[in-house]
């Protein structure tokens, strides 16, 4: 419900501050008073884009500010989605500055224009001849008939399973598109994986290849250099380790006096030991060097392999080629592995496929079982309106697809008059005929959906006083379960209001300005009377003023 709107520096206000409250409100005031300034302030706060061209004053900037009571509208989900703070009292603020930029606050939170538009929705329905347009339209009239036959569960129900098969549908997709590519690729990367498979990949194996190619082709220089050193510790007469034993029989004649010779003897014995050792590894050493021409020839191919590798793949060392040759598995695996995970995802999109059609076909049941209640609501209601010989044509049929809102397609056909052929809406309606007829749904839906406040902005344009007089009543009926606004010119509508608000305007130092007020008793029945006859109030404009109200 609205309670409360400011508007600030725009268009022709200065500053409006009006509040409201349950009921039926209706605003009236003379042609270019500003009623339409007035729903175009509102729309700001719904979300409609802002123009710099409806500053009232180009230096100060633009404020609208609306509060909004909303605990009754499960609107928790929707704040949190966009990251709302929620309160049962909510005031949306628009702003637009000198400079032609606009934002957008709720609770004091600065939101998009899409989120604040979504939002706006969800809090007032503005009947204008725009919105009558929807009238025409398959997904409005859906919608009405699922209120209608309580199909909100069911629809959530059908959206969330469309949700899925569309997923899975499209990650079936993408797995045949992968298919028909991978069957092309497959064969070059299989190769590619067999290359690497035959090389010797692991870690430390080129550096280790390296060293053994290293010294199998510096095999004459290690076996000339090994047997020099083998000779130079085993000579007879200069060789280290005879030296090192006649060092040795000296260090142990000076052991026997005292401790100092004796660690001196300690230590020549240890390096004899160690040099002893050394001339058995060099002995060894030499033994096991052996020229292998062959040998050399399969280190310097695997090398070489390597080492195209590596340029081939774009490779660094045998790590990136480790984890080229990973990837590769993985390609090829999934290529192979592809009929089978096709095959599942068919069986998943079946088994959806078969859910949706059942919630589909139980939502077309629930509808084509409402049709004839809700003709009969429509044909009693346009018949209250002066359209006693409105006849629809309501049928459900099967569609060969799934739709956002069903697998349905509507018939929905109206004829205005008794021997007139029934033809869609958009070609057969005229325009006020359009309005009665969305009057008569609004009525009809106030009674199944928590409906939103619905401002009818003239509405009842172009009608008789009659048929006014029956428009208010249907809007009155409304209003006992939501609150209602209209905007209108006809006397027979305002005295239905609980609330009767009056837009004018004001002339001052050269300047005009649009206000607005609520009426009380006196002033309601002078504004009824002018409606009625004019400017010059008569006795008889007065009395039926009065009598509108009573």
């Amino acid at each position: 419900m609205l309670n409360n709107l400011l508007i600030n520096n725009y268009a022709l206000i200065d500053d409006i501050n009006v509040s409201f409250t349950h009921g039926f409100s209706c605003i009236t005031g003379e042609t270019g008073a500003g009623k339409s300034i007035l729903l175009g302030g509102l729309s700001l706060v719904l979300g409609k884009r802002a123009d710099l061209s409806s500053l009232r004053n180009k230096e100060k900037k633009c404020i609208v500010e609306a509060e909004f009571e909303i605990g009754k509208y499960n609107l928790t989900e929707l704040f949190e989605a966009n990251d709302l703070d929620y309160e049962p009292k909510t005031i949306i603020r628009r702003e637009i500055l000198p400079s032609g930029k606009s934002r957008a606050f709720v609770n004091d939170t600065p939101v998009t224009l899409g989120a604040l538009s979504q939002l706006g929705n969800r809090l007032i329905d503005v009947h204008s001849q725009h919105q009558t347009l929807q009238l025409t339209e398959n997904d409005f009239q859906l919608k009405v008939i699922d209120a209608l036959a309580d199909n909100k569960k069911i629809v959530l129900e059908y959206s969330n399973n469309l949700d899925d098969y569309q997923y899975t549908s499209g990650e079936l997709k993408q797995l045949i598109e992968l298919q028909k590519n991978a069957i092309k690729e497959h064969d070059y990367n299989n190769f590619l994986l067999q290359e690497l498979k035959a090389a010797p990949l692991e870690p430390g194996i080129q550096e280790r290849l390296q060293e053994q190619y290293e010294q199998l082709s510096n095999v004459e220089t290690i076996l000339e250099q090994l047997s020099k050193g083998h000779q130079l510790l085993n000579d007879e007469q200069m060789g280290v380790l005879n030296l090192l034993l006649e060092l040795k029989q000296v260090s142990n004649r000076l052991s026997g006096f005292g401790n100092q010779y004796g660690k001196l003897d300690e230590r020549v014995k240890s390096v004899y030991i160690e040099v002893e050792d050394l001339g058995f590894e060099l002995e060894s050493s030499l033994e096991q060097v052996e020229v292998n021409p062959k040998l050399l020839e399969e280190t310097n191919s695997k090398l070489q392999l390597l080492y195209d590798l590596q340029k081939k793949h774009g490779a660094l060392d045998v790590s990136e080629l480790m984890a080229t040759k990973t990837e590769l598995e993985e390609k090829v695996a999934v290529t192979e592995n592809l009929d089978a995970t096709i095959a599942e995802k068919e069986e998943q999109l079946a088994a959806q496929k078969e859910r949706l059609e059942k919630i589909a076909a139980t939502l077309g049941k629930r509808r084509s079982a409402v049709l004839p209640k809700l003709k009969k609501q429509l044909e009693q209601s346009l018949a209250s309106l002066g359209m006693p010989s409105a006849s629809f044509k309501l049928e459900i049929r099967d569609s060969q697809n799934f739709k956002a809102n069903g697998k349905n397609d509507l018939v929905f056909l109206f004829s205005a008059n008794k021997g007139t052929e029934f033809g869609e809406l958009k070609k057969v309606a005229s325009g006020g005929e359009l309005s009665r007829i969305m009057l008569a749904i609004k009525s009809i839906l106030a009674q199944y959906e928590n409906l939103p406040t619905i401002m009818f902005d003239e509405i009842d344009t172009g009608v008789s006083g009659e048929i006014s007089n029956r428009m208010g009543d249907i809007m009155q009926g409304m209003s006992k379960t939501m609150q209602v606004f209209s905007i209108t010119h006809l006397p027979q509508v305002a005295s239905k209001g609980d609330h009767h608000f009056k837009v004018y305007k004001t002339e001052e130092d050269g300047n005009t300005r649009t206000q607005m007020k609520k009426l009380d008793s006196d002033e309601r029945v002078v504004e009824l009377a002018e409606m009625l006859g004019g400017k010059d109030l008569t006795d008889s404009a007065m009395a039926h003023a009065r009598q509108l109200l009573n």
